[in-house]
């Protein structure tokens, strides 16, 4: 049976790119980067789902068909998470799609590429 092993971003700079998600996630790196690719696994070890970056000239997706869903615990988590992670670099996003009350929040990460916050005690 097949298993999820890396989620791939494409990014305009590795460096950049990689020290906001080793800073959102408390990731490292599996290894030093090298020809325009890293891949961050938590600090454990591989067992969880690693997060791979890798520079690429493809533009940023408005409204990607495929992004990050974090997860927060409750509400304040949520709100304390959104403003870490603007600390650290990301943008808000102008989501036209939000609906009347929802329980995630859209943000980019330093690339561009969107991610939401999910308060799963959300009802």
């Amino acid at each position: 049976m097949l298993r999820l092993g890396s989620i791939v971003l494409g990014v305009s700079d590795l460096p950049r790119a990689a020290a906001f998600w080793e800073a959102a996630l408390g990731y490292v790196p599996r290894e030093e980067p090298q020809d325009g690719w890293v891949v961050l696994v938590p600090p454990e070890g591989v067992g969880g789902v690693q997060i791979a970056l890798g520079v690429s000239e493809s533009p940023v997706q408005e409204r990607p068909r495929v992004h990050l869903d974090l997860y927060a615990d409750d509400a304040a988590e949520q709100a304390a998470e959104v403003e870490r992670l603007l600390a650290l670099g990301a943008q808000d996003v102008d989501w036209d799609l939000y609906p009347e009350d929802p329980d995630f929040v859209v943000l980019a990460d330093t690339e561009g590429n969107r991610f939401c916050i999910i308060d799963i005690s959300h009802s």
